[in-house]
């Protein structure tokens, strides 16, 4: 036995040495690729141990000399060995955690599905339990007898049902697919687990917004649960060759060799496989509507950019005539308070007056909260009709008539759309960049709406570049968006601030994205494109390898979609997205899904007279944080509207992570 443990030790010995050279992945991993550089990394510190294995004569001892001085320093690294797996697979943790909940919960509809789903999980958990198993003998082997690793060796090893090849090979053949059906009827990688699980992943939006992952990086979670999965099969396997070989039970140079040719290939078509889903995968991110919203926490709003407003004929001109009817008075202002009628006993619409229609003559009106920014909880009329949802009025209902004058004239209380800038008229966006610290090598990783000072700003969170497009997590921030106010001195309109109004109420909604790798998202900003918000994002080039920013100084540029609803023809001029007579958005019980697509435009507008009697801006304001769990450089960003039909909606941003499929890479070197 004593024999036995003297070739044992030196194994591992040489087994660490190799492995335990100065590499990235002895540090604690960042990178998003960190997976397939492990594989590469210990991999290929395997083969080299096996030159110090094939060094020795077959069956002999092996002994190197200090070896028993060294021994303490030999358990210490061997626990190194083990941890360069577990450190990757800790760090992936969450992320993988959140796929395999994301695809437990989804596959429950789906029968076939979930059986492959549960065959890879006992899969999956057969390899993990022989790998701790492994690591305990690793722990104990001094006390441990020759038999019992001859035993585990033989056993991960041997060609049964049972062993860790057969394992590896019942793992790729599920999420996969044959090999050799593959290659025979040219099946494509979509036809494969991984890509059906990548489609039903984009098709359900709420698995989106669980994860916060884009499908891209929920296809890479998939991955590195399996390829670390393998991994210590892989790991399992070489170890217990080399057991053998070193216990004097045979060569097996050409077993180890056709073993390690299998797994080469392996490693090959999943890769392939993994860049071809990663392709075709989405790798859009946003947020789905919360549990229950919150004004100011998950959503704000626009106010009182069109309201509506009852204002009688007599005071839409300045004759303080009745000859016309309400609809005469499309774009008018409120030119008096005729007799200190109804109109002394509101405040009064300072603006212009839209779109002004006949009711019914008479009606009872609940005005709203003093402090509200709506003028009416609901009107309601003599011929019946309700505008807004009746209520226990609080500050008690007014009765409201129209009247005749001189027998021929009647003077009609019209229903028209206020547009009045005013202390409860939040209806400004913010015109000034917003860039990361691009001089400490921070890139953009998220986006929020947050209103200040009345003013909706595009918020940006920040955090380091790393190699390989990774984010150091511990420098992510929030960057403050700029304090100011409108009516501070040297801020000027059409500038620093945009103003809403009726006839500049629209924005677009687009995809800024862009194909070339070499650049990330470093700022933001609108601009006003003719009577539209417009959305541009500032690109800078990096270096992936080594992670850091390239002169963003000089090598910067700003990118938007110039289409407009009235320029080019019909397959870039933009299209509306229609509104109307919606309810406030709050009011749906079901979720929001996403109605908008790039190139489109819509236009913040009243709710339905009927259902909110006009009081509210829609649609209202998305704040959510959105940002990708991990947390990516971004290639684009976005605005879209999400809603149902039948009410408001949201605005909100949305974040393209960063196409990692370029840099999926095949390894060069053969094992």
């Amino acid at each position: 036995m004593r024999a036995a443990m003297k070739r044992f030790i030196p194994l591992f010995l040489a087994l660490l040495l190799t492995l335990q050279q100065p590499a990235p992945t002895t540090a604690v991993i960042e990178d998003v690729l960190d997976i397939i550089h492990v594989v590469k990394e210990v991999s290929t510190g395997i083969l080299k141990a096996w030159d110090i294995v094939q060094a020795s004569p077959l069956g002999a001892n092996i002994d190197f000399p200090l070896m028993r001085e060294k021994q303490k320093k030999v358990l210490q690294r061997l626990k190194e060995v083990t941890r360069q797996i577990d450190q990757t697979e800790e760090q992936h943790a969450e992320y993988v955690a959140l796929a395999i909940d994301t695809v437990t919960s989804h596959m429950n509809l789906n029968a076939p599905m979930l059986a492959k789903m549960n065959d890879i999980g006992d899969t999956v958990n057969r390899i993990s339990s022989r790998y701790q198993q492994m690591q305990k003998y690793e722990a104990h082997k001094d006390k441990l007898e020759m038999s019992t690793l001859v035993t585990f060796a033989e056993w991960t090893v041997s060609p049964n049902a049972h062993s860790v090849h057969h394992l590896m090979d019942r793992l790729h053949l599920t999420l996969f697919g044959s090999e050799e059906k593959a290659n025979t009827t040219g099946t494509s990688s979509s036809s494969s687990l991984l890509a059906q699980l990548a489609t039903s992943y984009e098709a359900s939006t709420n698995e989106i917004c669980n994860t916060q992952q884009s499908a891209q990086q929920f296809v890479y979670s998939l991955y590195a649960d399996i390829a670390l999965t393998e991994l210590k099969a892989y790991t399992m396997m070489e170890f217990s060759w080399m057991m053998l070989r070193v216990y004097g039970k045979g060569n097996f140079t050409q077993e180890a060799e056709l073993m390690r040719t299998d797994y080469e290939r392996r490693t090959e078509r999943t890769l392939k496989l993994l860049k071809d889903v990663m392709t075709r995968a989405d790798r859009i991110v946003w947020r789905c509507d919360p549990k229950k919203h919150v004004a100011g926490v998950t959503y704000d709003e626009v106010t009182r950019l069109l309201q509506g407003y009852i204002e009688n004929e007599v005071d839409l001109n300045n004759e303080e005539t009745c000859r016309e009817t309400c609809s005469f008075y499309q774009s008018t202002r409120s030119e008096g308070c005729y007799k200190d009628l109804y109109c002394a006993r509101q405040p009064k619409c300072s603006g212009r007056l839209y779109n002004c229609q006949f009711v019914d003559s008479d009606m009872w009106v609940c005005p709203s909260p003093k402090n509200s920014t709506r003028r009416y909880e609901y009107i309601e009329y003599e011929n019946g009709r309700t505008l807004g949802q009746r209520a226990n009025c609080v500050r008690g209902t007014t009765k409201v008539d129209s009247w005749w004058r001189y027998l021929f004239w009647h003077c009609s209380y019209c229903f028209c759309m206020c547009d009045e800038q005013g202390l409860k008229s939040d209806r400004f966006f913010n015109l000034r960049e917003a860039v990361s610290d691009v001089k400490r090598n921070r890139v953009v990783t998220g986006l929020r709406f947050v209103k200040k000072n009345r003013i909706f700003h595009l918020q940006i969170q920040e955090g380091e570049l790393l190699p390989r497009g990774g984010i150091n997590h511990t420098t992510l921030s929030w960057k403050p968006v700029e304090n100011y106010n409108i009516f501070d001195r040297d801020v000027k309109k059409g500038t620093d601030y945009h103003t809403l109004s009726y006839e500049s109420r629209s924005i677009d909604l687009d995809d800024v994205d862009t194909d070339d790798n070499s650049f990330v998202v470093t700022g933001v900003r609108f601009r006003v494109v003719g009577a539209h918000l417009n959305l541009e994002a500032c690109y800078s080039e990096f270096d992936f390898k080594t992670g850091q920013l390239l002169q963003p100084e000089v090598n910067s540029y700003w990118k938007s979609n110039d289409n407009t609803d009235v320029s080019g023809d019909s397959k870039t001029r933009r299209e509306k997205v229609s509104l109307s007579n919606a309810d406030v958005s709050t009011r749906t019980i079901t979720y929001s899904i996403p109605q908008s697509r790039h190139n489109q435009y819509i236009e913040f507008t009243n709710t339905g007279m009927d259902k909110d009697a006009a009081q509210s801006t829609v649609p209202f304001m998305d704040i959510q944080d959105v940002i990708s769990n991990p947390p990516v450089p971004l290639s684009g960003i976005g605005i879209y509207y999400k809603g149902r039909n039948g009410y408001g909606g949201f605005l909100g941003p949305k974040i393209i992570t960063y196409d990692f499929t370029p840099h999926v890479q095949v390894p060069k070197n053969k094992l």
